[in-house]
Formats: structure tokens, C-alpha cells, sequence
């Protein structure tokens, strides 16, 4: 025991019975006091937000991911994990209102399901950490000052989004041999939006396709883009990443891609495993799983400024025969070889 413990509970050198009784008795009053003190204040569990602009029924495989990725870092819900889901319900003027909510909660970090809910939460606090399950540009719009060293409360994962917009409309070339006039579906006010269309623009001009840009500001213009898609004797479609033309309106998508028999390729898996054509774009669900590991990295003490935000690194290219099928299109079999997955 060092003198100053002693000093603390009385002990001291002595040859009376009675003292050293005495300074014993004091010395499990102490340990007892210490233990309730332990029991009175037990250890908090960390709660995270998962904040999405779609419904979590449609979004089922991405919420699903992110928790698999916590549980495969050892994470129970409920033990030593709290998970406070909020959803917009595809009405994504609610978002603003939901990172407030998230804020006033005091959760511990916010996890963003794209960057229209990053932005809520960047308006909402500039203090609880935030990490992107996906960004089309963290850089360009404006969440992080670099890739390498972010320098706020905002890290994640990227899709690169503008540099993949390129590539689909190479794809969608190679499946349609003659193609020379596609329309593009955007939205201007998107992030992310004019760095996509610039690569289109570039890869069209390689291919020697002309592009018919149609701006999607709302779903209310998602029939309205496909109607002056036919007047321009556009001959696909190719969708870039966008809120307007989020999942929850795919099946509207479908019917109106059906009806005016036009193939589309798309940024995400999820609408070619819904009915969809084509689509090559980052596996989004490996990003919810791996934006788990910036949650663990955080609540270990790590902070969003020096964790830089990381790339994608499986990508996936898939395409279903039955909607080609349905509007009388023969996919080359050099491009079904290269597809990751084929839906029969």
C-alpha cells in the first residue's frame, strides 16, 4: 500500500490490536464502497442511427448487410449495440427532420444510406460522427476534404459513381451493336450528377452515340422523360444515380421501359433482380456490410477526420434474359460471358 492510501483509510504502523483492527475495518469499508460504486454506474451501450431515404422494406437487403457486418465484429443488438433505424419512407424532405431527431437523441454515430441523407446529417450536427454506407463524390460534394484525409466528423465509403457511368453506356453498346441515339435519366440537382454526365459524354463520344439528356427532378417526371425519350428516337435508356429514381419507382420504371420497349441499364443490382435489363455498378450491400467496420473503428476512439473514406472493390455486371425477352432483344453471347450473373 502506498502512504497516501494509508493516510486515506487510517492505516498506520502500530503494535495496538485495537488499531490494527481498526484500520482492517476500514479497509473493506473502502473495497465495499468502491463495489458499489461499479454496480451504480453500469457501462453504456453505444447506440447507432441508420439513416435511409427508402422505405426499410425495400431496402431490406442493404439495413440487413450493415447489421451482418456489426454482428461479424462481434456486435449483439441489444447486449452491446443499439441500432436506432430511421426511415423517410421515399419522401426525402423528410430526411432534414429525421437527422435532427437522430441528433437530439444523442446517438453515437450516424450511418447514411446515400448522400441525400449524408447531407441531413452534416446540416443536423457537426459533431457526432457520420459514416457514408455509399457517396456517388464525397469530395465534390463538399462532405470530405479528401479521400486520403477527410478532416471533419464525416468518413465512409465512395461508389465512384461518375467514373462507372462511362463504362455502362460501354456496355450498353456492346449489348446493342447499332446503337447510336440513348437517352440519359439524371437529375441536375443530384450530387454527383454533372460528374457522371461528363463521363457519359466522353464514352459517347468514343462510341459515336448521341446523347439525349432528360433532367428527372421529381418521379412525376419519370413518365414525361420516357415520352420525350420516344420523340427523340432514342434507342435505350441508361439511368445515372438518382433520388428521384430511387427503387421505390421501379416498377413504374419497368412498365414504362416495357411499354415503349426500351432497354435501360441501371447503377444498381436491385433493379434487374426486381425485373429490370442491365445493370454494372458497385455490390451495394458489400458496402452497408463494410461500413460496419467505421462504426467498430469509431466507438474504439478513432475519429472520422483521419479514417479515409475507402473505394469500392467488388463491382457486379447482371443481366436479365427475361426482360430482354419481353421487349424482343438478343443479348450478343460475347456479352453474357462477362456478366457476373445472368437472370433466365
Amino acid at each position: 500500500m502506498t502512504e497516501r492510501f494509508r493516510t486515506l483509510i487510517g492505516w498506520h504502523r502500530s503494535d495496538d490490536p485495537k488499531s490494527k483492527i481498526g484500520g482492517l475495518l476500514a479497509l473493506v469499508i473502502a473495497f465495499v464502497g468502491l463495489a458499489g460504486v461499479a454496480v451504480a454506474q453500469p457501462t453504456k451501450i453505444p447506440r447507432i442511427a441508420n439513416l435511409i431515404g427508402p422505405s426499410p422494406s425495400t431496402d431490406l437487403a442493404r439495413t440487413e448487410a450493415f447489421r451482418q457486418g456489426l454482428r461479424e465484429l462481434g456486435y449483439v443488438e441489444g447486449e452491446n449495440i443499439v441500432i436506432v433505424l430511421r426511415s423517410a419512407e421515399g419522401k426525402l424532405d423528410r430526411l432534414p427532420a429525421l437527422a435532427a431527431e437522430l441528433v437530439r437523441l444523442k446517438v453515437d454515430v450516424i450511418v447514411t444510406g446515400g448522400p441525400t441523407a449524408t447531407r441531413a446529417a452534416k446540416q443536423a450536427t457537426s459533431t457526432i460522427p457520420i459514416v457514408m454506407s455509399q457517396d456517388t463524390d464525397p469530395v465534390g460534394n463538399g462532405f470530405v476534404a479528401s479521400l486520403a484525409r477527410p478532416g471533419g466528423n464525416i468518413t465512409g465509403l465512395s461508389t465512384l459513381a461518375p467514373e462507372l457511368s462511362g463504362k455502362r453506356l460501354e456496355l450498353l453498346k456492346e449489348a446493342i451493336p447499332k446503337l447510336s441515339r440513348v437517352a440519359v435519366f439524371g437529375t441536375s440537382t443530384y450530387p454527383g450528377n454533372a460528374q457522371s454526365l461528363k463521363e457519359v459524354e466522353l464514352a459517347a463520344k468514343a462510341f459515336g452515340v448521341q446523347l439525349q439528356y432528360l433532367d428527372v427532378l421529381s418521379p412525376q417526371d419519370i413518365e414525361t422523360a420516357f415520352r420525350a425519350a420516344g420523340k427523340g428516337r432514342a434507342e435505350a435508356v441508361l439511368m445515372m444515380a438518382s433520388a428521384a429514381i430511387a427503387r421505390v419507382h421501379r416498377t413504374e420504371i419497368f412498365e414504362l421501359a416495357g411499354k415503349s420497349r426500351l432497354p435501360v441499364i441501371y447503377d444498381a443490382g436491385h433493379y434487374v433482380e426486381a425485373g429490370g435489363l442491365m445493370t454494372y455498378g458497385v455490390n451495394q450491400t458489400d458496402l452497408d456490410r463494410r461500413a460496419a467496420t467505421y462504426v467498430d473503428k469509431i466507438l474504439k476512439g478513432r475519429t472520422p477526420a483521419d479514417l479515409p473514406v475507402e473505394q469500392p472493390i467488388k463491382f457486379e455486371f447482371i443481366v436479365n434474359l427475361k426482360a430482354a425477352k419481353a421487349i424482343g432483344l438478343t443479348i450478343p453471347p460475347n456479352v453474357l460471358t462477362r456478366a457476373d450473373k445472368v437472370i433466365r
